[in-house]
């Protein structure tokens, strides 16, 4: 009886613990879009909150077009960070951008992130990222009906960052390839 019980109560524990599908339908995800808000918390610059469009087009094409002007591109290549305001655009490799700052596998690569952060589950819906590198941050990303929902973390000044996706869903139809390529307007400055 005893053997019984405790090999139930293993298997309550293992089952708690599974990986939740909408975290592993991230990985192979081809596309994803939805409208987003970003807020900031912090004692300094107070509170943010930015708005915009998130596309994600698999293998490692990504296009975030904030409402205010800032648009940031990867066409699984390169990764492109454009200011309309400034009128300034910054080119890196997207492998170097993800060595910097390994969180962004989130959204380009999200099998990889197990280079940088232990993978544990919280909940059904809720995964904690915790960090192999001292200097990374803890995140925790939860998901909805089958779909990435919300990430938040705490970054190196100790500001409260999250990005709620508002109506995430796979589109019907492929992205054009425009979508993920950065053309730039005329007076461009570009940062070296």
């Amino acid at each position: 009886m005893r053997r019984i019980l405790s090999f139930l109560l293993i298997a309550g524990c293992c089952q708690a613990v599974d990986i939740p599908p909408w975290w592993k339908a991230l990985s192979s995800a081809r596309k994803l879009e939805s409208r987003f808000v970003q807020e900031s918390q912090s004692e300094v610059f107070g509170s943010l909150k930015k708005e915009g469009l998130l596309q994600l087009g698999g293998r490692g094409r990504l296009r975030v077009a904030y409402t205010k002007g800032l648009l940031i591109l990867s066409d699984g290549q390169n990764l492109i960070q454009y200011d309309a305001m400034a009128r300034t655009a910054q080119r890196m490799e997207i492998q170097s951008a993800i060595k910097d700052m390994p969180l962004l596998n989130l959204l380009v690569n999200p099998a990889a992130l197990e280079t940088a952060y232990s993978i544990r589950v919280e909940t059904g819906n809720r995964i904690q990222l915790e960090p192999k590198r001292k200097e990374l941050p803890k995140v925790t990303v939860d998901g909805q009906n089958g779909l990435l929902k919300r990430v938040s973390w705490i970054d190196g000044t100790g500001a409260k960052q999250s990005l709620e996706l508002l109506d995430p869903h796979t589109p019907k139809s492929s992205f054009p390839p425009s979508t993920f390529i950065f053309t730039a307007p005329p007076g461009t400055r570009w940062i070296e």
